[in-house]
């Protein structure tokens, strides 16, 4: 071999270890970047998440959405534990939460092999689209306009679930997801007159199971809509979504005009409803929208007396329970919530725990 081809080729080994050492250099800039700003992407999966180690997942994938508020995150992970220790389904929840929550989070979550995505939530998209009542701070919470969202948070998925963060769900989510959606329809709910039990319940309330419990009739912008007061009122704490219709229909933005309308001239029922999240999605949505099984979504389980109007045999019978109202399953007065603590996983930080009941602390 000549002095010629000698060099060239240790010119080209030397170009190859060049070479090697820029592309580590690059990868271990990366991984430094990643490390110095987290939060400058989307959260992504992280390996130890993605196993199911107990059953096995099959299927197209069913992207679950839910709210996860600091006071709160206990509820969150207890729901989704339930839906995932009772399905086969190949579920992805996508948790919206505020940046001061997402550490906790995911420290909880390392204790489970449930597949999730973290989602932060900007509260600036809520600006001057509502009133900020005192006596309402419960209701004006930002993450409570999460599900007004739906399409942003997941661009990708058709078809989605969207749950309070209050429920249990007892049957395979798969059946849920299934639910029938009409033509024409972008989300499917579970109307407060489908059922005896939710009848009896709220009638104690007045007519808190129709429109004229969230919306003020005396206002000309609700009565030029044509609705009638009487027409059954809808839950929006489990929403089943055609989100291909929901972009084509424009509902978000349909969703914001009537926020922000509302902040101008005050159009919700200030005498019964407790929500500001519903009255807009009964405008939108006003006889133009598919069912959910009633077994799917058993609600008023937060209300009292829900422990004399329910049977023990049906609650456990139902698909979905719903805790709204003012008692939740991690307080001390909520009726079964031995149920809901089946599914509570502890907080690994210590943070958040159930108010345990007198009578169990005795």
């Amino acid at each position: 071999m000549t002095v010629r081809r000698v060099n060239v080729v240790i010119l080209v080994l030397l170009a190859i270890a060049f070479l090697i050492i820029v592309h580590r250099n690059l990868l271990n800039l990366n991984d430094f970047l990643k490390q110095e700003n987290p939060d400058t992407v989307p959260v992504p999966f992280e390996a130890d998440f993605l196993s199911d180690h107990k059953v096995m997942r099959t299927g197209d994938e069913i992207p679950v959405l839910i709210t996860a508020p600091e006071e709160r995150l206990g509820a969150a992970i207890t729901a989704m534990n339930s839906i995932h220790q009772n399905s086969k389904a190949n579920v992805v929840f996508n948790i919206v939460t505020l940046n001061e929550s997402v550490d906790h989070l995911r420290t909880w979550l390392s204790k489970t092999d449930i597949k999730h995505k973290i989602i932060g939530f900007d509260p600036k998209i809520l600006a001057e689209k509502i009133s900020i009542d005192p006596q309402r701070a419960e209701a004006v919470k930002p993450l409570n306009f999460a599900r007004f969202y739906m399409p942003l948070f997941l661009p990708n998925a058709e078809k989605a679930i969207y749950l309070d963060d209050d429920v249990i769900v007892q049957g395979d989510i798969q059946d849920l997801f299934d639910t029938n959606i009409k033509s024409g329809h972008a989300a499917a709910f579970s109307e407060d007159c489908d059922s005896a039990s939710s009848k009896s319940l709220i009638r104690g309330a007045g007519n808190q199971n129709s429109y004229i419990g969230f919306l003020d009739f005396k206002k000309e912008a609700i009565r030029k809509l044509g609705m009638r007061a009487g027409t059954c009122s809808f839950n929006p704490g489990v929403i089943v979504a055609n989100l291909t219709e929901w972009k084509v229909q424009n509902i978000t933005s349909q969703l914001e005009f009537w926020m922000e309308r509302n902040a101008k001239e005050d159009l919700y029922s200030k005498t019964l409803a407790d929500s500001i999240t519903t009255p807009p999605m009964l405008i939108v949505f006003y006889k133009h929208h598919s069912s959910i099984d009633p077994l799917w979504h058993v609600r008023h389980l937060g209300a009292t007396g829900a422990g004399n109007r329910y049977s023990l045999k049906f609650v456990k019978s139902a698909k979905l329970l719903h805790w709204n109202g003012h008692f939740k399953p991690w307080g001390r007065t909520s009726s079964f919530s031995e149920i809901w603590e089946k599914w509570y996983i502890p907080d690994p930080t210590g943070k958040f725990h159930p108010i345990r009941r007198h009578t169990e602390e005795k």
